[in-house]
C-alpha cells in the first residue's frame, strides 16, 4: 500500500523554509523510515519570490532522487499554502505575509513552475478568489480552500468555481455555527469535496474525528500531517506536541502512518482509515 502525504512543512529538524536540496531529501527519508511512500513538501507562505526559491529547491531535489519505495518516500511536487490566504485565519502562518489573489500575482508565483505545484491553498471569501481558484484549475493544480473565514455560502461558491479540496478542516477556519455552518460545514456535507484531516492527539477532539467519518463520504477523507520542523525531534515532546513559547500548536506532531495508527486504535475501521493514507490521496493528486 502506497501512503501519501499532501502536506508537510518539515521534520526532524529540516524544513521548507530556506532549505536546500539535501534538507528536502532528508524530510523524504525520515518519513520514508515512518512507511510514507511519497510526500507534497508544502510551502509556507511568503513573498512571491521567497516561495519561488523555496519552491525551486524542491524541484532540484526531485531532480536528484526520485522513485517511489519505502525509504525514502518520494517527492511527488509541491503544495503551496498560501499566499492567498484570510489574515483573520492565519492560525500558526504570518499573517503579514499574505496577500489577496489576483491573476497577475499567480502568474508570477507559478511562472515557469507550474510542472511542481500540485495544489494551492487559497481563501475563497476573498476579494477575487473566485476568478483565481478558477485559473488554478485551469491550469491543471488543485485548488484547495483554507486558512479562511467563508461561509457556507462562500465555500460553495468557491467549490463551484474549481475548487477540489479544504485544507485542514476545522484548524484555521471558520466553525460551526447552528446559524451559519461555515466552510467546515459545506467540507462535511458536501459528499464530493475532498478534505484534509490532521488526526494527531493535537488538532481535532475524537468526537470531533467521530464526527467528521460519521458524516463525511469516507472516500473524500486525507489524513495529513502538517507535520514541521519540530515534528519528530526534542521539540516535540509527548504530550504537548508541536507548540510555541505561547503554547499555540504549531504544526502536526506526528507522521500519517503513526496518525492512522492511533485512529485505528482508537477504533476507527482499518479499512477506512487505510484508504484516506493511500487511495483517497492518489485520486485527488490525479
Amino acid at each position: 500500500m502506497e501512503i501519501i502525504d499532501i502536506h508537510t512543512h518539515g521534520i526532524g529538524g529540516y524544513d521548507t523554509r530556506k532549505a536546500t536540496e539535501e534538507a528536502i531529501l532528508r524530510m523524504a527519508e525520515i518519513h520514508g523510515s515512518s512507511g510514507v511512500s511519497a510526500i507534497l513538501p508544502t510551502i509556507y507562505p511568503d513573498t512571491i519570490q521567497v516561495m519561488r526559491e523555496n519552491m525551486m529547491v524542491v524541484k532540484r531535489a526531485m531532480d536528484i532522487k526520485g522513485g517511489g519505495g519505502d525509504s525514502p518516500a518520494a517527492v511527488l511536487g509541491v503544495h503551496l499554502e498560501g499566499p492567498f490566504l484570510n489574515p483573520e485565519k492565519c492560525g500558526a502562518l504570518n499573517a503579514a505575509i499574505f496577500i489577496e489573489p489576483t491573476e497577475h500575482q499567480l502568474n508570477e508565483l507559478l511562472d515557469g513552475l507550474e510542472d511542481v505545484v500540485k495544489i494551492i491553498t487559497i481563501a475563497p471569501e476573498l476579494a477575487g478568489a473566485t476568478r483565481v481558484i478558477r485559473k488554478i484549475s485551469d491550469r491543471g493544480i488543485i485548488a484547495s480552500m483554507g486558512h479562511s473565514d467563508a461561509t457556507y455560502s462562500e465555500a460553495e461558491t468557491g467549490f463551484h468555481a474549481g475548487a477540489r479540496g479544504i485544507t485542514h478542516i476545522f484548524n484555521a477556519m471558520r466553525g460551526l455555527h447552528h446559524r451559519e455552518p461555515g466552510i467546515a460545514g459545506f467540507g462535511l456535507l458536501n459528499q464530493d469535496i475532498f478534505i484534509e484531516v490532521i488526526a494527531d492527539p493535537f488538532h481535532l477532539n475524537p468526537k470531533t474525528l467521530d464526527l467528521i467519518f460519521r458524516i463525511k463520504n469516507p472516500d473524500r477523507i486525507i489524513l495529513i500531517s502538517d507535520s514541521v520542523k519540530g515534528t519528530k525531534t526534542s521539540e516535540c515532546e509527548k504530550g504537548q506536541g508541536v507548540v510555541d513559547d505561547s503554547g499555540r500548536l504549531q504544526g502536526g506532531a506526528m507522521t500519517i502512518a503513526e496518525s492512522s495508527q492511533r485512529l485505528i486504535e482508537l477504533g476507527f475501521d482499518e479499512g477506512t482509515i487505510r484508504k484516506c493514507i493511500s487511495k483517497n490521496p492518489e485520486i485527488y493528486l490525479v
